[in-house]
């Protein structure tokens, strides 16, 4: 007989808000009173704290993770004719970021097992119209940047980290945000560092892109209603900044939960026909998604639901085969291996309050597949 526990959900945000849900209540009693709701001093403390906690120079909070992923691409000249160098195998908003400037995004396919782009890849991608190459802490793990950053630099490229799902991982014993031009990080409600509602933010050790992206983001002005360039609306809410403030405070503890987790799994987990993400020794994950490959995805997916345990799904067409990139003439078979990935892919239930007897029922219930 399986452990009786009744339901594992995928995610439960309301577990994370009921142990921060007086400070949460009370800054947020702070930001109405006095009418800090457009960027100021709350979006600027938690910039602050945010480019610390980084170990970068400078941080800046914008409207979501989106956003920056356009910002970054802006502050770096990227336009129409250029082109940008994205895994195949990454949510769409890594692409969003070279398309929403004019620019083309190039894609290359992932390492088969640690789904991360494969640096050794990058350099036939590259032409005479390349400008950056974005990679992608996916999953919460980060890519392999000195490989990257070596054919970006060998190129004369940019490189730009999609942070979004890797806020506090760590490469090499460094935290991720501050090796490549800029950093781009989501604060989705999901996210590691999640806000209630929409946010995202950039950072950067370069002042130059600082002081553009804080003029990009204002309408493109840097003194009121002098308006140096076309410009943005794309400020952080001051009740976002407050609240991120706060969780900022207790993402270590909530990425340690989320690494022990993740042990369990990779420990307990003994079914020969799940595969999981390979780790290199440089690499420390936050765990954002914890993904594994099966053959017959849709049987499996009963099965876990069926014994009440709900899992999830990221993400099923890679980006290369979206309708919206139809016109980039694609085919099937151009990226195996991510096609491999979105064709198998299953996310299992992943949050820092998951409790032990939880964790323990998904393994018991994964095993005896």
């Amino acid at each position: 007989m399986l452990a009786a526990v009744h339901k594992v959900p995928f995610l439960d945000l309301k577990k994370q808000y009921h142990q921060i849900r007086d400070e949460v209540l009370k800054v947020t009693e702070e930001v109405f009173e006095s009418n800090a709701f457009s960027g100021g001093p709350y979006v600027e403390k938690f910039e602050k704290n945010f480019a610390d906690y980084c170990g970068t120079s400078y941080a800046m909070g914008v409207n979501n993770g989106t956003t920056a992923l356009q910002l970054a691409m802006l502050a770096l000249g990227v336009g129409p004719g250029d082109e940008i160098i994205v895994p195949a195998n990454t949510f769409i908003a890594t692409a969003w970021g070279a398309s929403h400037v004019g620019a083309t995004p190039v894609f290359v396919d992932c390492d088969p097992d640690t789904w991360e782009i494969d640096p050794a890849r990058i350099e036939e991608r590259i032409t005479d119209r390349t400008k950056v190459i974005a990679g992608v802490h996916l999953y919460g793990q980060p890519f392999d940047v000195a490989a990257v950053k070596a054919v970006a630099d060998k190129n004369g490229l940019f490189m730009v980290e999609d942070a979004a799902q890797a806020h506090g991982a760590r490469y090499n014993g460094t935290r991720i945000g501050g090796f490549g031009e800029m950093a781009c990080f989501s604060f989705y409600p999901g996210k590691n560092l999640g806000a209630y509602g929409e946010a995202g933010g950039l950072t950067t050790n370069n002042k130059a892109y600082y002081d553009h992206i804080q003029s990009l983001r204002n309408h493109g002005c840097q003194v009121r209603y002098y308006h140096d360039e076309i410009g943005y609306n794309m400020r952080m809410d001051g009740l976002q900044g407050a609240i991120l403030d706060i969780k900022l405070r207790y993402i270590d503890g909530w990425n340690a939960r989320r690494q022990q987790i993740a042990r369990m799994y990779q420990q307990g987990i003994t079914h020969t026909g799940v595969k999981m993400q390979r780790q290199p020794d440089f690499a420390e994950s936050v765990y954002h998604l914890f993904v594994v490959t099966v053959e017959d995805r849709e049987d499996f997916m009963k099965y876990l639901n069926d014994n009440n345990v709900f899992p999830g799904l990221h993400y099923p067409v890679p980006c290369h085969l979206q309708k919206a990139y139809a016109h980039l003439n694609y085919q099937r078979g151009d990226f195996p291996n991510a096609e491999y990935l979105a064709d198998h892919c299953v996310s299992l239930p992943m949050f820092a309050e998951l409790s032990d007897d939880e964790v323990n029922y998904v393994i018991e219930v994964i095993n005896r597949y």
